[in-house]
């Protein structure tokens, strides 16, 4: 029995894929199909090791010269990974805001042209987002709170505008954080605590250090929800 006749046999058995074999048993594709071409001739002791390793049915004297039985008393083993595949993703380019940036943006916040001179990120994404969207980029620590909810100094998080039809009654405060466009006092990360029938925010930081501040709506510019981080430093 050939080299490639053994291991299109492993294949039959396990009901996979050279690509998927080559990945299970840690070894490079290439190795797998060449022996599928017939460019390798046998399998050698360190991939029929390899496959021994993960797929302890299969009998070693086997792998190697075709001749006996195929399969040991060992019970099957399946491969089985942590990871799935996602389906259907797709790239958004989206405008980035960088924190020297955000004057500039006050100012031109409306203006196209001054939009498309922005940078831009591409963002993945796994379904049909609608609306205008940025990538703010956090600065300072007044929401980091040392939890897993913290956004942190540097981060650059991907923002959905909210509609300013849907401001009044009421913004969706349990749902989100949001960047808050303020006509005076600039661009702010903040959970939203509280919201009153006048139209008065309560930006409210997590880092206990920071107080509370009222804002009334009518100051303010454009409000997006923070959907999620798109980019973090971890260095130490």
């Amino acid at each position: 029995m050939t080299g490639k006749e053994i291991i299109n046999n492993v294949l039959d058995e396990l009901d996979i894929k050279a690509p998927t074999l080559a990945e299970q048993i840690g070894v490079l594709y290439q190795r797998i199909f060449d022996l599928q071409k017939g460019k390798t001739k046998k399998i050698s002791s360190q991939l029929a090791n390899a496959i021994i390793k993960v797929y302890p049915q299969f009998q070693l004297s086997w792998l190697l010269t075709g001749e006996g039985d195929m399969l040991t008393d060992a019970p099957p083993q399946r491969y089985h990974s942590n990871a799935r595949q996602v389906d259907d993703l797709s790239y958004m380019n989206v405008p980035v805001i960088h924190i020297k940036a955000q004057c500039g943006y006050l100012a031109g916040y409306g203006d196209t042209e001054y939009i498309d001179t922005l940078p831009t990120m591409p963002v993945i994404v796994d379904q049909t987002y609608h609306g205008k969207y940025r990538i703010f980029e956090a600065e300072g620590d007044s929401m980091d709170d040392g939890s897993r909810n913290s956004i942190c100094d540097g981060d650059k998080l991907l923002c959905r505008e909210v509609i300013r039809d849907l401001w009044l009654p009421k913004l969706h405060i349990n749902d989100w954080y949001f960047v808050i466009v303020h006509r005076t006092k600039g661009i702010s990360i903040k959970q939203i605590t509280a919201q009153d029938d006048n139209g008065n925010i309560t930006c409210h930081s997590l880092n206990e250090l920071f107080n509370d501040y009222t804002v009334n709506l009518d100051d303010v510019i454009e409000i997006y929800n923070v959907i999620k981080v798109v980019e973090r430093s971890m260095r130490l």
